[in-house]
């Protein structure tokens, strides 16, 4: 049973956001604030956080952030800060979805289902294994069922959005994938807004993946992966 993480300070969607997960066979924990939340993600019994962004202690850009790292799990922003600029921010400070009140509990509960799966949480049905990439002195390792990655054998902490993106980038090696064919193939129009999205996303992977090129703009087409397959 996957365990729900929701830090959130309004009562009344507390409790809807809290039960409809309950009803659908998830275990919840819920915070009103954002002291103690780290303690807990510390743990490793949370599998995905949904967070609100204005709570009566902190903000959730800053607790996303200091979430990213200790930890890879999921994050949904539920917020009423529905700018481009303020979803923007939330992929950038490491967000898989960014979701704005007022919304649907059921959409949000078939979100919270859909990252699960693809951090392979629940349902993982993926058919990749084990897979190694050289460009020029440097390794690539990626393991899907351990569901890892190492660059020159250090490992390397995605979120689920950037995992999705890297492994659909290197199940195409040095093809040309638009930044359209990413934000509704890969990422099966999950992700609401602009293409930028997906040039956030790029953004905060290339600086994980350090400073090899593993991933090419090709200008007004796309992305391309670069590396080469030893496996």
């Amino acid at each position: 049973m996957a365990c729900i993480l929701l830090v959130e300070d309004n009562q009344l969607i507390t409790e809807a956001v809290s039960g409809y997960l309950q009803v659908e066979g998830y275990q919840t924990v819920v915070f009103g604030k954002t002291a103690g939340v780290l303690d807990l993600i510390k743990r490793g019994t949370i599998d995905l956080a949904i967070l609100d962004i204005m709570l009566p202690d902190g903000n959730g850009f800053v607790l996303a952030k200091d979430i990213r790292k200790i930890s890879n799990l999921p994050i949904i922003f539920l917020t009423a800060k529905d700018s481009e600029s303020d979803r923007i921010l939330g992929f950038e400070t490491g967000a898989d979805d960014y979701v704005c009140k007022p919304f649907s509990t059921k959409e949000l509960v078939l979100r919270v289902q859909v990252l699960l799966k693809r951090t392979g949480v629940i349902g993982n049905t993926s058919s990749e294994s084990r897979q190694i990439w050289l460009l020029g002195k440097d390794v690539m390792e990626i393991d899907n069922d351990k569901h890892t990655l190492f660059i020159n054998d250090s490992e390397v902490y995605l979120t689920g959005a950037e995992w999705k993106l890297l492994l659909y980038l290197s199940g195409a090696p040095n093809q040309v994938i638009s930044r359209e064919k990413l934000l509704t193939e890969c990422l099966d129009y999950y992700f609401e807004g602009s293409e930028r999205t997906i040039d956030t996303h790029i953004a905060n992977l290339r600086t994980k993946l350090g400073n090899g090129d593993w991933i090419g703009t090709v200008r007004g087409f796309g992305y391309r992966f670069n590396g080469e397959s030893r496996i």
